[in-house]
């Protein structure tokens, strides 16, 4: 069944592919970025080194994404179910972004990449917080690449919040119900103003969506990789766009 699945929605091959040209590369790109504590572990290091190393990824698949002319990156970088995990180990996360931005901006600045947050700002320590705010306020001019990190995001919360919202609108007189549609949902959803991923692409060799985009990704093309995300290559991701080339996307159609 597991080698049917991968079959079904695709895995990273042994061989590299040629390239299909440059056209039909997908103008949203979505990563759920797993693995780290298992890379981690197969070496003997501590589940943190796992999370740093997977930082360093994050900086190498943003510009590889941007060479390639990719429009829109949004990456997992924390859901709402990853604060079950040990205290220790969310606040060696919680500090991540702090250091990525700091290392990174002036690199992402150079690449007028854009920076934006899709998650709930409630709960996220201060210095978290403050960190991505100031790297989203810096970045708000520029045009480039845009860069979404979903933290503390969980798809599900984040659709119940747009149905409260919509609800209220209705029970007010502002709406009524028949004027509800796809449009006027997505306008409540976080990722308002993005367009949906044309790809997902998730490492480790888990095949689930783990709360993440649900709604958005109804007809995205989906790619799975053996490959933890610390480990995960410019050629990794390269290899991802030329399978979704290889694809005929239907969208319910023949």
């Amino acid at each position: 069944m597991l080698q049917r699945l991968k079959a079904l929605f695709g895995k990273a091959s042994a061989k590299p592919l040629p390239m299909h040209g440059t056209d039909n590369i997908p103008q949203h790109i979505a990563i759920i970025m797993d693995g780290n504590g298992r890379w981690a572990k197969s070496r003997g290091l501590p589940r943190m080194a796992g999370h740093h190393s997977g930082m360093k990824a994050v900086k190498r698949i943003t510009m590889a994404a941007d060479n390639l002319g990719v429009k829109f990156l949004t990456l997992y970088a924390f859901s709402t179910e990853n604060w079950k995990r040990p205290k220790a180990e969310v606040e060696f996360l919680m500090k991540l972004p702090q250091e990525f931005l700091t290392l990174e901006i002036r690199d992402l600045m150079a690449k007028n990449v854009q920076i934006r947050l899709m998650g709930n700002r409630e709960g996220l320590p201060d210095h978290t917080l403050r960190a991505v705010e100031e790297a989203v306020e810096r970045t708000s001019g520029n045009n480039g690449l845009v860069l979404t990190f979903a933290l503390n995001y969980g798809s599900r919360k984040e659709m119940i919040d747009a149905i409260k919202c919509i609800s209220r609108d209705v029970k007010d007189g502002k709406l009524s119900p028949d004027e509800i549609d796809v449009s006027h949902m997505e306008s409540h959803l976080l990722s308002a103003g993005l367009p949906d991923p044309d790809l997902l692409i998730r490492t480790s060799g888990e095949l689930r969506l783990s709360n993440f985009m649900l709604w958005q990704l109804a007809y995205s093309e989906m790619w799975f990789t053996d490959v933890y995300w610390p480990e995960f290559s410019d050629e990794h991701f390269y290899e991802a766009v030329r399978e979704y080339q290889r694809r005929a996307r239907r969208y319910g159609g023949l």
